[in-house]
C-alpha cells in the first residue's frame, strides 16, 4: 500500500487542537518575522521581528508565552521555511525548549499562496457567483 503525501498532511492538520497556538515564521539572514494564529487560522496579535540571535530567540518566547496567556492556549507549533542556514540554530534553540518545530517545503508555500491569491481575484471579480 502506498503513503500519499496528503495523507502525512492530514495527519498533521488533524494533530493541531483549540489548545494549539500555531506560528509561522519567515527566515531571513539577520532579522525573522513571526506571525501567530489559532487553529482556525485566525491571527493572534501583532507580528514579531527579532534577530536572529540568542537576544531574539528570547524576545521570541516571551512573545509566544504572551499570546498562549493571552488567549487561554497551552500548545504551540512553530513552522518555517528551511532557507539556507538560517533556520538552523532558531529551530536548535526552540528543539531545546521543547517546542515542536516543523518545516514547510517553500514549494508548498508557493504554490499555496499562488492558489490564494487566484482565488481572493476570483472572488473580487465576481462577488455573486
Amino acid at each position: 500500500m502506498k503513503f500519499k503525501m496528503q495523507d502525512k498532511q492530514n495527519q498533521l492538520i488533524e494533530r493541531i487542537s483549540i489548545k494549539h497556538l500555531i506560528v509561522g515564521i519567515d527566515i531571513a539572514q539577520q532579522f525573522h518575522v513571526a506571525r501567530a494564529v489559532n487553529f482556525r487560522g485566525i491571527v493572534i496579535g501583532d507580528p514579531l521581528t527579532f534577530e536572529n540571535n540568542e537576544d531574539g530567540f528570547a524576545r521570541l518566547i516571551q512573545w509566544i508565552n504572551h499570546l498562549k496567556a493571552l488567549k487561554g492556549l497551552d500548545i504551540t507549533i512553530v513552522g518555517m521555511e528551511p532557507t539556507g542556514h538560517y533556520w538552523v540554530n532558531l529551530s536548535k534553540w526552540l528543539y531545546e525548549r521543547n517546542i515542536e518545530v516543523v518545516t514547510v517545503n517553500p514549494h508548498l508555500v508557493k504554490y499555496c499562496s499562488k492558489v490564494w491569491i487566484n482565488r481572493r481575484r476570483i472572488q473580487y471579480e465576481m462577488p455573486y457567483q
